[in-house]
């Protein structure tokens, strides 16, 4: 993904976690399926239930419809016999939707540093994210710098530091209240100085209806597009799934602002079902890099929709 010398890592526990960690315990579309097919036939009003099941756990309306349409079309084909034909039908749609997403991040390598523009809204988890970040990418061999864009939350600079010291990798901060743009800016030449590969830039949180915050991240990327054209490389938006349909309503007014590139989805070890993933695949197809589960930094992991999808159906007890 980011190099020749990453090193290859097993993901086998974190699929494990991933699965147990959806919805806390049995897959929960597994486990409601089998309570909707209690005879075993398939039929319109399974269908139908299947459809509520699917909005209330924030896969959206047009995410749901496009995969009732599927499974519908499978029912009049005589193909929905059972409950394993149609769990088959959910796991192929699910796999349409997320499977052009699934697009690993790629550090190519540059005459100035490779530059990640962390976004998002306060309280996602983008912080934690760019710490988590810096340890995959320095393990995969390449050199790392911190920038300490967040500069209105004094507590921003200081966690930012800690997951510097942590990963022994520089930080580049300055006073509370100073120009972002200037931050980051004065970090990208620091970087070019030095020759750090990639230089990971967060941001202050902020809700997409704000405007004069939201200009201030167009403002970043126009000063490191003056200085490189390329830069940055990569703007990455950091989703929180507790969020649900808010979160696909961010994502839309961060890719319309700022043309995202990535997106990586966070906490999806709490009350979310996971579902808001493929309403954001599906409506803006733009590339899921990774997803977390948790604080520890193999809490978070290259996206790849076999697995996800596996996670969400899998059945009570399998793999757990």
């Amino acid at each position: 993904m980011f190099g020749k010398k990453e090193k290859a890592q097993k993901p086998e526990g974190f699929i494990k976690r991933l699965r147990s960690r959806i919805n806390r315990g049995n897959s929960w579309l597994s486990y409601d399926l089998a309570n909707l097919v209690p005879g075993g036939e398939i039929d319109e009003d399974v269908l139908e239930e299947l459809e509520s099941l699917l909005v209330m756990a924030d896969v959206g309306v047009d995410t749901t419809e496009l995969i009732i349409d599927d499974l519908r079309k499978s029912l009049r084909r005589n193909e929905l016999k059972d409950l394993d034909a149609l769990r088959a039908g959910l796991e192929r749609s699910l796999l349409n939707i997320l499977t052009p997403v699934e697009k690993p991040l790629v550090i190519d390598k540059t005459d100035g540093p490779f530059v990640i523009l962390m976004v998002g809204v306060n309280g996602a988890g983008k912080t934690t994210t760019i710490g988590k970040l810096a340890r995959r990418i320095k393990d995969s061999g390449h050199s790392v710098m911190l920038a300490a864009g967040d500069t209105f939350r004094a507590a921003a600079v200081e966690q930012l530091q800690t997951w510097g010291q942590r990963n022994d990798v520089p930080v580049i901060a300055q006073q509370s209240g100073a120009d972002p743009a200037a931050v980051v800016f004065d970090a990208w030449q620091a970087a070019k100085a030095r020759n750090i590969d990639v230089l990971l830039a967060d941001t202050a949180g902020r809700l997409q209806s704000q405007a004069g915050l939201m200009d201030e991240l167009a403002k970043i990327q126009r000063v490191l597009g003056r200085h490189d054209e390329k830069a940055p490389q990569e703007v990455m938006l950091v989703l929180d799934s507790s969020q649900g349909q808010n979160a696909l309503v961010q994502a839309e007014k961060f890719h319309e602002r700022l043309g995202l590139t990535g997106i990586t989805v966070t906490k999806l070890d709490g009350s979310a079902k996971g579902g808001i993933l493929l309403a954001v695949a599906n409506r803006l197809k733009l590339p899921v890099r990774f997803i977390g589960i948790g604080e520890a930094v193999d809490d978070m992991q290259i996206f790849r929709a076999e697995e996800f999808v596996s996670a969400l159906l899998a059945s009570g007890g399998k793999d757990q």
